[in-house]
């Protein structure tokens, strides 16, 4: 490959939480976070980070090099964008995923989708209100809807004969008539699961929240990590209503490996929600961008971005190929969907804790006692689940796949 997706990384004294920190599930039914320094594991391992989901690849070239090239100029004042900062996004979804008629006024900056989603809830929904959506579902829209004291709604996806996520549609209408729902979180691709959304899903769903007037606000911030055999389709592009009654949220930052340098954006069509949420996103006077994010911005979103992605794509496929084997060969008892997109697994360890008498507490701690640091799937609203970050070289997914087998749920 052109680009680097072998090197094992020091990430230590790099402000890494991914490397510093560690959630340990307690007996007590807490998960307090450890500094990685002060965990017991087994001497002679080291730690494999595997839980929260950012990379552990060198980022895209290009990205370096464009921060490099602005910090030769030594002020870093007050600025508004440059016209290439809209120009990249609109070339990029141009060319990665078929948009046609994207404007540098239908886009907008974020600090982050979870800062955005909550100014899009302010704008769709009083406090109190109902909010549906999926379950599984992904830890910061829990905490934040909570927090701003809205009620979660939960439609679960099922598994098909095919082991393949699915919406439920008839549960999500029962629910959306008798919740009196006026506003749906929608995760295009679907995080924690990794599905990929077919177009004729997406058809369905955007009639049902027609024929409701169901605002939809959209997170496709894994929209560019997805397998060679399936694709992304913007929410948006479904249809004229749902391209004037969605908000959508995207960012650099899963893509790139960027999440530390902030910086995230919002595509709205429909002129009056665009002015309406700017108002909303405004009160703050916080949500401004940092000049040196947005030439990261510009680096990614270029030619040497996307080939870089595409061969990061590949990498995480092989990822995604051996760990989906080896559970199906070596583990059983655990059940997986194997993930369309993202580069995160979703495990099912139901069975493997009743056949071993284990609560999927200890066995996160015994992975954790041999250097696998997996993340809780509970909180994402998976009863006895896992969840673990592939987005790390090939070595180091097979070296931790090695432990889980010889030491920890083998034995």
């Amino acid at each position: 490959m052109k680009y680097d997706f072998t090197t094992i990384m020091d990430r230590y004294n790099q402000d890494a939480i991914a490397v510093e920190y560690v959630h340990v599930p307690q007996e007590d039914g807490t998960a307090p976070t450890i500094p990685a320094n002060e965990l017991k594991i087994q001497e002679g391992l080291d730690l494999i980070p595997m839980w929260v989901a950012d990379m552990n690849f060198p980022t895209c070239p290009s990205i370096l090099e464009a921060i490099e090239t602005r910090l030769q100029h030594p002020a870093f004042g007050y600025f508004k964008p440059r016209p290439e900062y809209f120009e990249s996004i609109i070339h990029w979804h141009q060319v990665r995923h078929g948009v046609v008629g994207l404007k540098p006024e239908h886009i907008g900056y974020e600090n982050g989708v979870l800062g955005g989603v909550m100014s899009a809830m302010q704008l769709f929904c009083a406090p109190g209100d109902k909010v549906l959506l999926h379950s599984p579902t992904y830890i910061g829209f829990t905490k934040s809807l909570s927090n701003y004291g809205y009620q979660l709604v939960h439609s679960p996806l099922k598994l098909d004969e095919q082991g393949i996520w699915r919406m439920d549609f008839a549960d999500m209408e029962q629910k959306i008539i008798k919740e009196n729902i006026h506003t749906m979180i929608f995760c295009s691709p679907h995080n924690p699961s990794g599905r990929v959304w077919e177009k004729e899903e997406l058809e369905t769903l955007a009639a049902l929240c027609e024929k409701y007037d169901v605002k939809v606000i959209c997170d496709e911030i894994w929209s560019d990590i997805v397998r060679a055999e399936y694709h992304h389709i913007p929410l948006q592009m479904v249809n004229d209503w749902m391209k004037n009654n969605t908000i959508a949220f995207y960012a650099p930052s899963k893509t790139f490996n960027l999440a530390g340098l902030v910086g995230s954006y919002h595509i709205i069509y429909n002129k009056t929600l665009s002015d309406r949420y700017e108002k909303y996103a405004s009160l703050s006077h916080y949500n401004s961008m940092n000049v040196l994010s947005m030439h990261a911005s510009i680096g990614a979103y270029s030619q040497v971005g996307m080939e870089w992605c595409d061969e990061l794509n590949q990498v995480l496929a092989t990822n995604v190929d051996y760990a989906y084997s080896f559970i199906q060969e070596h583990f059983q008892g655990v059940k997986l969907s194997k993930p369309q997109g993202t580069y995160m697994l979703f495990l099912d360890c139901t069975e493997w804790c009743k056949q071993h008498n284990m609560t999927v507490d200890a066995l996160m701690r015994k992975g954790i006692e041999y250097g696998v640091i997996w993340q809780d799937g509970r909180p994402f609203h998976g009863p006895n689940h896992i969840r673990m970050n592939l987005a790390l070289p090939t070595s180091r997914v097979q070296e931790a796949f090695r432990r889980l087998d010889q030491y920890v749920l083998n034995v």
